[in-house]
This record gives structure tokens, sequence and C-alpha cells, in this order.
């Protein structure tokens, strides 16, 4: 991956997006609390450079690494993550799920009406996708990972993203016959639709 980012960046290379599986394993971003690592020795933890705490990957969870040339889109790494929750929202909505961005909190996330209130009476929320980015030289890598049927139960060996008292979902466990394939379809679809319209944005800039 950061070979591919540095052929894009001297234009040796094309944008490029790898769509992935990881087995079950931790990885560790830029501001992960090692208080936040519940269970270190349950799966291996990689410590990657991309920004954001601890997450869980493995089986069942589509990883998107997003390796986007800025240069012909934005240089403002703030819209670039916001056009990412804007793919994965599109994205998950083809299946009738609505998933909402929430300020103070990384990643997706779904109300889950079905569930317990919190505490202090708001709905409880479960997350849907988790976004980690780094860019150099104005290209990105690392991505977004989606939860099309993972183990759950995975993630209780850390507080994922560092956000405590919302849980984790996936499109199965929200009653959804979703498979790898269709999530595939639905990214492929819904990506000319965000980004395209960041290059339209950019030259209009």
């Amino acid at each position: 991956m950061e070979a591919r980012v540095a052929d894009i960046h001297n234009g040796r290379a094309s944008e490029l997006l790898w769509l992935l599986e990881h087995p079950p394993l931790y990885t560790a971003g830029t501001s992960a609390k090692t208080a936040d690592l519940l269970e270190p020795s349950r799966f291996p933890v990689h410590v990657a450079g991309r920004g954001g705490q601890y997450t869980y990957h493995g089986p069942g969870q589509r990883v998107v690494y997003t390796m986007l040339d800025l240069r012909a889109r934005q240089r403002d790494v703030r819209r670039f993550v916001f056009d990412l929750e804007e793919w994965t929202i599109r994205t998950i909505a083809r299946f009738g799920i609505t998933a909402e961005r929430r300020q103070g909190r990384v990643g997706v996330w779904v109300a889950r009406p079905d569930k317990p209130p919190l505490p202090d009476g708001s709905t409880r929320e479960d997350k849907i996708a988790a976004i980690g980015v780094r860019i150099r030289h104005w290209v990105s890598f690392h991505g977004i990972s989606i939860n099309v049927e993972p183990d759950l139960s995975h993630y209780d060996g850390i507080v994922p993203c560092g956000i405590s008292g919302h849980g984790v979902t996936s499109l199965v466990d929200l009653g959804l016959p979703v498979t790898m394939a269709d999530l595939d379809a639905a990214l492929a679809d819904t990506f000319p639709e965000v980004f395209d319209a960041a290059v339209t944005r950019s030259a209009a800039a």
C-alpha cells in the first residue's frame, strides 16, 4: 500500500481501491491508548500508521483501502473524511438502513430503538463502519471498514475507537441477508456519486 501511494504521488501509477478481509486482529492507530486494549493476548495487535485508536478487523468485515490522489480533488483532509463517511452512508442506504454521522464520534452509526435506551434516556446507537486514514503528499491510504457479518464478540477485546457506551453492529446483525458481493456492488455503484463529485468540486474551486 505504501509503495502504491508513492507511485501515485510520483505519477507512476493510477489511483486504486483494495477491497479485502483480514484474519482476526486488532490495529492501533496513532491515537491508541493502552488502556483501551482490554485483551492484548486475544488476537495479534498491529500498529498502523492511520489516524484513530484501536479497531478490530476480521472475516465478515469489508476493509477498503483507499489510495486516492487528493491533488485531483480537494486538498482538504476534513472534506475527504466527510466524503468517506458519505460513501459509506450511501452504500449502506442501498440496503434500506439509515446510517449517520455523529459529532465527536468517529465512524458511521445506526440508531437502535429496538435496544434498551442509554442511562440518560437517549436512543442507543451501534457503529457499523469505522474510518481511519493517513495522507502523505496529498495521497490517501488506509480507509474504511464496514461490518457485513463479522463475529461481533471479537470487539470485546478493545474499546472500539476509544468510544464507550455504544455497541457495534453489522448488516446481518440488523437482519439483512447481505453478502460481501452485495456490499461490493453497492460500493462500486455509490463511489462515483461521491468522488466524481469531489473532482467536480475541485475543478470549480
